[in-house]
């Protein structure tokens, strides 16, 4: 990023689909109903990573808001470079990870009436896998400041390289995530389990959790569907803008009944602007890959160059993962089979050979003619594997250009510049665009 990029604010993304309505809607009333049953009616909850076992929680009735949807919604609120003027002031260093912290530095603000919705009420427990450094002493720092307890889940290395993960996880789960893994994370879990019960006096219940799994699989399969029709439709009839709310709402909720028609009227909407021809930009000419986590504080970014170019977003990894990674068959042993889902979720994503091999059939199989990586500097897991994937899809063919911004901190960001850099670089690289 040039020194000329100033700080702007992000621009909102385009809404075609009835559902994304839906999906912000439900959330919005999911946090009221959150606030009800934990500051009014005493009830526990939880703050959770993404990659931990939510279905836990799930079958227990405890509710819980995962960090990296929290730090989303604040980033969409435009508070974000506010909240970390607020942690350099307590004394953190400027290049902490700003993913991960956002949640912590809206806590150590305590200001209710600036935060989203007061804030967050005080969890009984917080959890997350150990899979970077700054984990840890983030989580642990978060939990002193809400008065609350920090429950860590181990991130054991990964010695078997199964590349092609996606296409043998859901059936082969305890050979491709690796047996000992997963066995650990039992071990861990049934741990987490005895703290829940003893906290909140609340059971968990086997029966629920395999009914819970293949109520998972049934949501799963319909997002995957969703997916298909979606990234692999000439010409494109949703781009991701509109994917990864339709995705990733339900999956806060997976295997809820809310959650599995949601991702039925999603996939049937999808469908619907499939069979009539329905496209997102006007004159498609390229199909563009976003690879990391979504542009939080700037998802109108996404929309920004189907009118000067013709270039769709069709493709993150927020959709496509849902068929990847979630879905597991085989379920004679539910808890291993949960484990085997959340073993190995980040590594996928951000390491190599997993992440690489997937991003290369994604981009074949979805006939994507350039890929944007978002590089963080501060986040240092989201680019462990940036580089090695970028070789590897130049290498198919596919252009690729290194964009150097925060998913969460719009601090030095500028949406009209960086507009303007990706389509010089398309402009450049794709005949298509000249």
């Amino acid at each position: 990023m040039t020194d000329t990029h100033v700080r702007q604010t992000g621009e909102r993304s385009l809404k075609r689909l009835e559902c994304t309505g839906l999906a912000t809607r439900h959330q919005r009333e999911f946090v009221k109903e959150l606030q009800r049953r934990v500051v009014e009616a005493g009830e526990p909850f939880a703050i959770v990573q993404a990659d931990t076992p939510h279905e836990i929680f799930h079958v227990m009735d405890i509710p819980i808001v995962t960090n990296q949807w929290w730090a989303s919604y604040i980033a969409a609120k435009q508070l974000s470079p506010y909240y970390f003027e607020v942690m350099e002031k307590e004394g953190f260093p400027d290049s902490s990870c700003r993913y991960c912290s956002l949640g912590l530095a809206c806590t150590l603000d305590n200001d209710p009436a600036r935060a989203p919705w007061g804030g967050l009420p005080k969890p009984t427990v917080l959890v997350a896998r150990l899979t970077c450094d700054c984990i840890q002493r983030v989580f642990s720092l978060w939990a002193d400041a809400l008065g609350s307890r920090f429950f860590p889940l181990e991130a054991p290395g990964w010695e078997h390289k199964d590349a092609r993960w996606f296409e043998r996880g859901a059936e082969h789960w305890d050979e491709v995530y690796t047996a000992r893994r997963i066995d650990l994370l039992v071990e861990e879990m049934k741990a987490l389990i005895r703290f829940l019960e003893a906290e909140t006096g609340r059971t968990f219940d086997d029966g629920k959790l395999l009914d819970l799994m293949h109520s998972i699989n049934e949501q799963e399969e319909l997002l995957a569907e969703a997916a298909r029709l979606a990234t692999r439709t000439r010409p494109c009839p949703v781009g991701i803008a509109e994917q990864m709310p339709n995705a990733m709402i339900p999956q806060w909720h997976r295997g809820e009944p809310w959650a599995i028609e949601h991702a039925r009227l999603f996939r049937d909407e999808v469908q619907a602007r499939v069979d009539a021809g329905v496209s997102i930009a006007k004159n498609e000419k390229l199909r563009l890959m976003w690879i990391g986590a979504g542009l939080w504080h700037d998802p109108g970014f996404y929309d920004a160059l189907e009118a000067r170019l013709g270039a769709v977003f069709v493709w993150s990894m927020y959709l496509p993962f849902t068929g990847a990674k979630y879905i597991r068959y085989n379920l004679d042993d539910p808890l291993r089979a949960l484990a085997s889902r959340i073993c190995g979720m980040n590594e996928v994503l951000h390491l190599p050979p997993w992440m690489n091999e997937w991003m290369v059939a994604e981009a074949k199989a979805c006939g994507i003619d350039a890929a944007v990586i978002l590089q963080p500097e501060t986040n240092r897991l989201s680019v462990s594997g940036t580089r090695l994937t970028k070789l590897a899809l130049e290498r198919a063919g596919v252009p690729v250009y290194e964009l150097s911004a925060d998913m969460v901190d719009a601090t030095d960001w500028s949406h009209e510049a960086m507009v303007e850099d990706v389509e010089r670089f398309l402009r450049e690289r794709c005949p298509a665009a000249r």
